[in-house]
């Protein structure tokens, strides 16, 4: 792994998201200053709307959120080029999110419109996506007609120690939880879900670094839920804070812990901030927020004291720093200009 001098943003293209880019722009990152410089589109591919890199190896894999959805894998080169290792159908519409699994050959995918999960074996030496071993699908409905009228998995976390996987699903207010049956390239239900609430639509849920808490993010009810894992594997609720202190429409997208445990992240698409809450307690605390500088933040990424935030729908990549006392994000100037980005990934 490197220390993060390329980014790769993932753009929604127009015939299959309605977006205007054209598929997975490059950035140079000054390390220092925090900022980008464009190196131009370095993969044309159906939007790419999460991506995700192998964890040794120096490979790029997309969920390509189409109606026949894949997932596609590139080997990333100097400055940030990408040469394709292929594809695979995830068997299911519109994967969102995806993960490999810590220690094991594989990928699974969230296939969101799909209701589905897919597992894909990856070459051991290349890192290339081989065609999927299993997809399990998910049943049930939540309470919401429009946004739940069935399962919707939006992502995938494993757990770097390597026990349960955990399936976050919109359409169900569940977390699942299930183990990789590594010989069979399966995924094995571990038990009853993992977390239930009616009418939370979990979008994203963040891990804390000290491997016991975690953190779900309500895009529905626009709340984030403090958990704690027990060692039958399901989440006990610590506590729940509203996302923002904002009113009206609020869909909140990505969670993250920085990587000393001290501040967790939210992203509130809406009111286009970034809200920061101090991780002391059980409970997070509402530290403050800041403009994203753009509208409809659907993703961000923390790279050392940086982070960078894709404004979907204002077609921009906020740059900030984060204050090192109180976790804030302040800006570092004007964004950079890229159309429809939905996912920053450095490398």
């Amino acid at each position: 792994m490197t220390d993060g001098r390329i980014v790769h943003i993932g753009c929604y293209t127009p015939a299959s998201s309605g977006g205007r880019g054209e598929g997975i722009v490059a950035a140079r990152r000054d390390p220092d200053s925090g900022q980008l410089e464009l190196l131009g589109v370095v993969a044309v591919t159906p939007s790419p709307s999460f991506l995700i890199r192998h964890p040794t190896l120096p490979v790029l894999y997309a969920t390509n959120e189409v109606r026949e959805g894949r997932i596609s894998a590139w080997q990333v080169g100097d400055e940030g080029t990408l040469t394709a290792l292929g594809e695979a159908s995830t068997g299911g519409a519109d994967p969102c999110h995806a993960a490999v699994i810590p220690g094991e050959p594989y990928l699974i995918a969230a296939n969101y419109t799909g209701g589905s999960l897919a597992v894909h074996p990856l070459d051991a030496a290349s890192g290339a996506v081989r065609e999927r071993t299993e997809l399990i699908g998910h049943q049930g409905r939540g309470v919401d007609p429009e946004r739940q009228e069935g399962p919707h998995p939006h992502m995938i976390s494993p757990d770097p120690a390597g026990g349960s996987l955990l399936a976050v699903d919109l359409g169900t207010d569940s977390v699942y939880r299930y183990r990789l049956d590594a010989a069979a390239g399966r995924l094995v239900p571990d038990g009853s879900r993992a977390w239930h609430r009616s009418g939370a639509g979990p979008r994203h849920l963040a891990r804390h670094p000290d491997g016991k808490r975690c953190y779900v993010v309500g895009e529905l009810d626009a709340t984030v839920t403090a958990c704690e894992l027990d060692q039958d594997g399901t989440l006990r609720e610590l506590g729940c804070v509203p996302s923002t202190t904002h009113s009206g429409h609020v869909q909140p997208s990505e969670i993250a812990v920085r990587a000393d445990g001290r501040f967790l992240y939210v992203a509130n698409r809406g009111p286009d901030t970034i809200a920061v809450f101090a991780l002391e307690d059980a409970v997070p605390r509402y530290v403050g927020e800041v403009s994203t500088g753009g509208r409809w933040p659907r993703h961000f990424a923390i790279v050392g004291e940086h982070l960078y935030v894709a404004n979907e729908r204002s077609h921009t990549v906020g740059i900030f720093r984060l204050d090192p006392e109180n976790g804030l994000p302040i800006s570092l100037g004007d964004p950079v200009n890229t159309p429809s980005p939905t996912c920053v990934v450095p490398q």
